[in-house]
Protein backbone atom coordinates (compact mmCIF):
# COMPACT_ATOMS: atom_id res chain seq x y z
CA UNK A 1 0.00 0.00 0.00
CA UNK A 2 1.64 3.57 -0.88
CA UNK A 3 2.07 5.83 1.77
CA UNK A 4 -1.11 8.32 2.38
CA UNK A 5 -0.58 11.82 2.63
CA UNK A 6 -2.89 14.46 4.23
CA UNK A 7 -2.63 18.36 4.17
CA UNK A 8 -3.68 20.48 6.70
CA UNK A 9 -7.48 21.49 7.13
CA UNK A 10 -6.50 25.18 6.66
CA UNK A 11 -4.90 25.02 3.15
CA UNK A 12 -7.85 27.00 1.26
CA UNK A 13 -6.82 29.68 4.10
CA UNK A 14 -4.46 32.05 2.64
CA UNK A 15 -0.75 32.85 4.19
CA UNK A 16 -1.55 35.62 6.57
CA UNK A 17 -2.16 33.02 9.33
CA UNK A 18 1.53 32.46 9.15
CA UNK A 19 2.37 36.32 9.48
CA UNK A 20 -0.30 38.06 11.23
CA UNK A 21 -1.63 36.99 14.99
CA UNK A 22 -3.74 38.65 17.63
CA UNK A 23 -4.70 41.94 18.18
CA UNK A 24 -1.15 43.45 18.93
CA UNK A 25 -2.12 45.48 21.74
CA UNK A 26 -2.69 41.95 23.51
CA UNK A 27 -5.03 41.48 26.68
CA UNK A 28 -6.60 43.53 29.13
CA UNK A 29 -4.51 43.90 31.68
CA UNK A 30 -7.20 44.55 33.88
CA UNK A 31 -8.67 41.39 33.51
CA UNK A 32 -8.47 38.12 35.03
CA UNK A 33 -5.56 37.48 37.14
CA UNK A 34 -3.24 34.60 35.66
CA UNK A 35 -1.86 32.90 39.11
CA UNK A 36 0.27 29.82 38.14
CA UNK A 37 0.90 27.35 41.18
CA UNK A 38 1.72 27.85 44.94
CA UNK A 39 5.95 28.86 44.81
CA UNK A 40 5.21 29.85 41.15
CA UNK A 41 5.54 33.49 40.04
CA UNK A 42 2.25 35.72 40.17
CA UNK A 43 0.90 37.46 37.08
CA UNK A 44 -0.37 40.77 38.57
CA UNK A 45 -2.40 43.56 36.74
CA UNK A 46 1.05 46.04 36.88
CA UNK A 47 4.09 44.17 37.04
CA UNK A 48 5.38 40.50 36.70
CA UNK A 49 6.89 39.09 40.38
CA UNK A 50 10.33 38.06 39.80
CA UNK A 51 11.25 34.72 38.39
CA UNK A 52 11.74 32.91 35.15
CA UNK A 53 8.73 32.20 32.94
CA UNK A 54 9.06 29.91 29.95
CA UNK A 55 6.65 30.74 27.43
CA UNK A 56 5.68 28.34 24.51
CA UNK A 57 5.82 30.05 20.92
CA UNK A 58 4.17 29.22 17.92
CA UNK A 59 5.29 26.32 15.97
CA UNK A 60 4.48 28.14 12.64
CA UNK A 61 1.83 29.79 12.76
CA UNK A 62 1.74 33.08 14.84
CA UNK A 63 -1.41 33.27 15.84
CA UNK A 64 -0.85 29.83 17.90
CA UNK A 65 0.16 32.12 21.19
CA UNK A 66 -1.58 31.90 23.78
CA UNK A 67 -3.46 35.23 25.02
CA UNK A 68 -1.68 34.69 28.87
CA UNK A 69 1.89 34.23 26.60
CA UNK A 70 1.41 37.89 25.07
CA UNK A 71 0.57 39.38 28.28
CA UNK A 72 3.79 38.08 30.04
CA UNK A 73 5.90 38.75 26.93
CA UNK A 74 4.39 42.15 26.93
CA UNK A 75 5.51 42.89 30.80
CA UNK A 76 8.39 40.57 31.48
CA UNK A 77 11.93 42.47 31.84
CA UNK A 78 13.37 40.99 29.15
CA UNK A 79 12.97 37.67 26.72
CA UNK A 80 15.90 35.30 26.60
CA UNK A 81 15.65 33.75 23.19
CA UNK A 82 17.48 31.69 20.88
CA UNK A 83 18.11 33.69 17.77
CA UNK A 84 17.31 37.76 18.50
CA UNK A 85 16.55 37.90 15.22
CA UNK A 86 13.67 35.20 14.89
CA UNK A 87 12.02 36.45 17.85
CA UNK A 88 11.98 39.69 16.90
CA UNK A 89 9.57 38.90 13.90
CA UNK A 90 7.16 37.25 16.21
CA UNK A 91 7.09 40.02 18.74
CA UNK A 92 7.09 43.20 15.74
CA UNK A 93 3.66 40.52 15.02
CA UNK A 94 2.34 41.06 18.11
CA UNK A 95 3.46 44.22 19.07
CA UNK A 96 5.52 43.53 21.58
CA UNK A 97 8.54 45.64 22.86
CA UNK A 98 10.42 44.12 25.58
CA UNK A 99 14.44 43.59 25.61
CA UNK A 100 15.80 40.91 24.43
CA UNK A 101 18.57 38.88 25.62
CA UNK A 102 20.82 35.99 23.60
CA UNK A 103 20.50 32.55 25.57
CA UNK A 104 21.94 29.86 23.56
CA UNK A 105 23.83 26.45 23.43
CA UNK A 106 27.32 28.79 22.82
CA UNK A 107 26.47 31.00 25.48
CA UNK A 108 24.33 29.72 28.01
CA UNK A 109 27.01 29.06 30.68
CA UNK A 110 28.32 32.35 30.87
CA UNK A 111 24.59 33.59 30.18
CA UNK A 112 22.99 31.85 33.15
CA UNK A 113 24.57 33.23 36.34
CA UNK A 114 23.63 37.01 34.68
CA UNK A 115 19.89 36.04 34.10
CA UNK A 116 19.78 34.41 37.52
CA UNK A 117 21.43 37.25 39.51
CA UNK A 118 18.41 39.74 37.64
CA UNK A 119 16.12 37.32 38.68
CA UNK A 120 17.13 37.45 42.33
CA UNK A 121 16.90 41.04 42.32
CA UNK A 122 13.22 40.62 41.17
CA UNK A 123 13.34 40.96 37.86
CA UNK A 124 11.03 38.46 35.62
CA UNK A 125 12.81 36.83 32.30
CA UNK A 126 10.74 35.24 29.75
CA UNK A 127 12.35 32.43 28.00
CA UNK A 128 11.21 31.27 24.63
CA UNK A 129 12.72 29.20 21.98
CA UNK A 130 12.78 30.20 18.41
CA UNK A 131 10.00 27.72 18.00
CA UNK A 132 7.54 25.30 20.44
CA UNK A 133 7.79 25.11 23.76
CA UNK A 134 11.75 25.63 25.42
CA UNK A 135 13.98 23.06 26.67
CA UNK A 136 12.29 20.40 24.38
CA UNK A 137 15.96 20.28 22.37
CA UNK A 138 17.52 23.17 24.15
CA UNK A 139 19.23 24.27 26.75
CA UNK A 140 16.41 25.68 28.69
CA UNK A 141 16.40 22.73 31.19
CA UNK A 142 20.09 23.92 32.44
CA UNK A 143 18.34 27.51 33.43
CA UNK A 144 15.54 25.80 34.87
CA UNK A 145 17.31 23.73 36.44
CA UNK A 146 19.76 26.13 38.13
CA UNK A 147 16.91 28.51 39.18
CA UNK A 148 15.59 25.88 41.28
CA UNK A 149 18.86 25.73 42.71
CA UNK A 150 18.77 29.00 43.73
CA UNK A 151 15.57 29.23 44.85
CA UNK A 152 14.30 31.01 41.74
CA UNK A 153 10.48 30.62 40.78
CA UNK A 154 9.84 29.19 37.99
CA UNK A 155 6.15 28.90 35.76
CA UNK A 156 5.57 27.72 32.46
CA UNK A 157 3.17 29.44 29.79
CA UNK A 158 2.08 26.05 27.93
CA UNK A 159 1.35 25.79 24.44
CA UNK A 160 2.45 24.95 20.71
CA UNK A 161 5.20 21.92 20.64
CA UNK A 162 6.34 20.18 17.54
CA UNK A 163 6.42 16.48 18.94
CA UNK A 164 3.28 16.63 20.33
CA UNK A 165 1.52 17.87 17.10
CA UNK A 166 3.08 15.23 15.11
CA UNK A 167 2.08 12.35 17.23
CA UNK A 168 -1.20 14.08 17.57
CA UNK A 169 -1.64 14.19 13.26
CA UNK A 170 0.48 10.61 12.84
CA UNK A 171 -2.90 8.28 13.80
CA UNK A 172 -0.18 6.25 15.86
CA UNK A 173 -0.64 4.88 19.36
CA UNK A 174 -0.81 8.07 21.79
CA UNK A 175 -0.89 6.11 25.48
CA UNK A 176 2.50 5.68 25.35
CA UNK A 177 5.49 7.82 23.53
CA UNK A 178 8.80 8.73 23.65
CA UNK A 179 10.54 11.80 22.62
CA UNK A 180 14.29 11.31 21.22
CA UNK A 181 15.51 14.43 19.70
CA UNK A 182 17.23 14.45 16.75
CA UNK A 183 18.82 11.07 15.32
CA UNK A 184 22.24 10.87 14.96
CA UNK A 185 24.03 12.05 11.84
CA UNK A 186 26.44 9.06 10.80
CA UNK A 187 24.42 5.95 9.58
CA UNK A 188 26.48 3.40 11.93
CA UNK A 189 25.03 5.69 14.90
CA UNK A 190 21.50 5.99 13.64
CA UNK A 191 21.66 2.47 13.35
CA UNK A 192 22.81 2.27 16.79
CA UNK A 193 20.29 4.27 18.40
CA UNK A 194 17.44 2.53 16.06
CA UNK A 195 18.77 -0.93 17.91
CA UNK A 196 18.66 0.63 21.12
CA UNK A 197 14.93 2.15 21.24
CA UNK A 198 13.79 -1.11 19.46
CA UNK A 199 12.38 -2.73 22.17
CA UNK A 200 10.68 0.16 23.61
CA UNK A 201 7.18 -0.58 23.79
CA UNK A 202 5.97 3.18 23.04
CA UNK A 203 5.44 4.75 19.98
CA UNK A 204 8.64 7.07 19.04
CA UNK A 205 9.27 10.78 18.12
CA UNK A 206 12.16 11.98 16.14
CA UNK A 207 13.08 15.23 14.93
CA UNK A 208 15.18 15.05 11.48
CA UNK A 209 17.28 16.85 9.19
CA UNK A 210 14.78 17.03 5.97
CA UNK A 211 18.37 16.80 3.82
CA UNK A 212 19.39 13.25 6.17
CA UNK A 213 15.96 11.93 5.98
CA UNK A 214 15.76 9.50 2.83
CA UNK A 215 18.84 8.14 4.58
CA UNK A 216 17.66 7.92 7.84
CA UNK A 217 14.53 6.22 6.92
CA UNK A 218 16.20 3.70 5.34
CA UNK A 219 18.36 2.82 7.96
CA UNK A 220 14.91 3.26 10.21
CA UNK A 221 13.44 0.40 7.85
CA UNK A 222 16.27 -1.77 8.31
CA UNK A 223 16.37 -2.24 11.58
CA UNK A 224 12.63 -1.51 13.10
CA UNK A 225 11.25 -3.76 9.81
CA UNK A 226 7.85 -2.94 8.47
CA UNK A 227 6.67 -0.61 11.55
CA UNK A 228 3.70 2.01 10.61
CA UNK A 229 5.09 5.54 10.81
CA UNK A 230 4.34 9.09 9.49
CA UNK A 231 6.33 11.96 8.66
CA UNK A 232 4.97 15.54 9.28
CA UNK A 233 6.39 18.60 7.71
CA UNK A 234 5.52 22.55 7.81
CA UNK A 235 3.40 21.50 10.46
CA UNK A 236 0.33 24.29 11.59
CA UNK A 237 1.73 26.18 8.17
CA UNK A 238 0.00 26.46 4.81
CA UNK A 239 1.16 23.76 3.37
CA UNK A 240 0.87 21.30 6.34
CA UNK A 241 1.85 17.33 4.89
CA UNK A 242 1.26 14.08 6.93
CA UNK A 243 2.32 11.08 4.72
CA UNK A 244 1.89 7.96 6.53
CA UNK A 245 2.60 4.63 5.36
CA UNK A 246 5.04 1.38 6.79
CA UNK A 247 9.21 2.38 6.92
CA UNK A 248 9.89 0.77 4.02
CA UNK A 249 7.33 2.46 1.97
CA UNK A 250 8.40 5.90 3.29
CA UNK A 251 11.90 5.32 2.43
CA UNK A 252 10.91 3.80 -0.66
CA UNK A 253 9.17 7.13 -1.55
CA UNK A 254 11.91 9.79 0.14
CA UNK A 255 14.30 7.76 -2.02
CA UNK A 256 13.12 8.21 -4.97
CA UNK A 257 11.14 11.70 -4.79
CA UNK A 258 14.31 12.96 -2.54
CA UNK A 259 14.28 15.40 0.42
CA UNK A 260 11.29 16.81 1.55
CA UNK A 261 10.90 21.30 2.16
CA UNK A 262 9.87 22.34 5.70
CA UNK A 263 11.00 21.23 9.25
CA UNK A 264 10.31 17.76 10.06
CA UNK A 265 8.91 15.27 12.15
CA UNK A 266 9.10 11.67 12.34
CA UNK A 267 6.88 9.20 14.20
CA UNK A 268 7.47 5.72 14.65
CA UNK A 269 4.56 3.02 15.86
CA UNK A 270 5.28 0.73 18.77
CA UNK A 271 6.79 -2.42 18.13
CA UNK A 272 4.75 -5.36 17.71
CA UNK A 273 4.80 -8.92 19.38
CA UNK A 274 7.94 -10.08 17.02
CA UNK A 275 9.78 -12.52 18.89
CA UNK A 276 12.92 -12.45 20.45
CA UNK A 277 16.02 -13.41 18.46
CA UNK A 278 17.27 -17.18 18.81
CA UNK A 279 21.01 -17.96 19.29
CA UNK A 280 20.53 -19.24 15.76
CA UNK A 281 19.03 -16.00 14.35
CA UNK A 282 21.56 -14.05 15.91
CA UNK A 283 24.11 -16.63 14.92
CA UNK A 284 22.92 -16.39 11.21
CA UNK A 285 22.98 -12.64 11.37
CA UNK A 286 26.35 -12.43 12.32
CA UNK A 287 27.93 -15.11 9.92
CA UNK A 288 26.37 -13.04 6.90
CA UNK A 289 27.80 -9.75 8.18
CA UNK A 290 31.31 -11.41 8.97
CA UNK A 291 31.52 -11.94 5.46
CA UNK A 292 31.68 -8.09 4.53
CA UNK A 293 32.30 -6.33 7.72
CA UNK A 294 35.25 -6.09 10.74
CA UNK A 295 34.04 -7.94 13.64
CA UNK A 296 33.69 -4.84 15.59
CA UNK A 297 31.21 -3.65 12.82
CA UNK A 298 29.63 -7.05 12.08
CA UNK A 299 28.47 -7.25 16.06
CA UNK A 300 27.93 -4.01 15.94
CA UNK A 301 25.38 -3.99 12.94
CA UNK A 302 23.90 -6.98 14.36
CA UNK A 303 23.13 -6.07 17.92
CA UNK A 304 21.54 -3.08 16.32
CA UNK A 305 19.40 -5.38 14.10
CA UNK A 306 18.39 -7.49 17.02
CA UNK A 307 18.63 -5.23 20.30
CA UNK A 308 20.93 -7.63 21.64
CA UNK A 309 23.79 -6.17 23.78
CA UNK A 310 26.68 -5.35 21.95
CA UNK A 311 29.18 -7.12 24.16
CA UNK A 312 27.28 -10.33 23.79
CA UNK A 313 27.22 -10.57 20.18
CA UNK A 314 30.56 -9.35 19.81
CA UNK A 315 31.64 -11.95 22.43
CA UNK A 316 30.10 -14.82 19.81
CA UNK A 317 31.52 -12.91 16.60
CA UNK A 318 34.94 -13.74 17.88
CA UNK A 319 33.82 -17.33 18.67
CA UNK A 320 32.10 -17.74 15.09
CA UNK A 321 35.43 -16.28 13.82
CA UNK A 322 37.82 -18.64 15.80
CA UNK A 323 35.43 -21.76 14.39
CA UNK A 324 35.58 -20.90 11.38
CA UNK A 325 39.72 -20.38 11.09
CA UNK A 326 39.73 -23.67 13.03
CA UNK A 327 37.80 -25.30 9.65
Amino acid sequence: MPPIVSTSAETAADTEGETQGMDPNGPDPNGPDQSGAQGSPLAAPSKLAGGLYVVATPIGNAADITLRALDTLKRADAIACEDTRVTAKLMGIHGIHTPFVSYHEHNAAKMRPILIGRMKKGEAIALVTDAGTPLVSDPGYKLVRECVAEGVAVTTLPGASAPLVALVLSGLPTDRFLFAGFLPNKSSARRATAGELKGVPATLVFFESPQRLPESLADLADILGPREAAVARELTKLYEEVRRGTLPELAAHYAEAGPPRGEVVLVIGPPGEEATPGEADVDALLREALTRLSVRDAAADVAARTGQHKRTVYARALELQREERAK
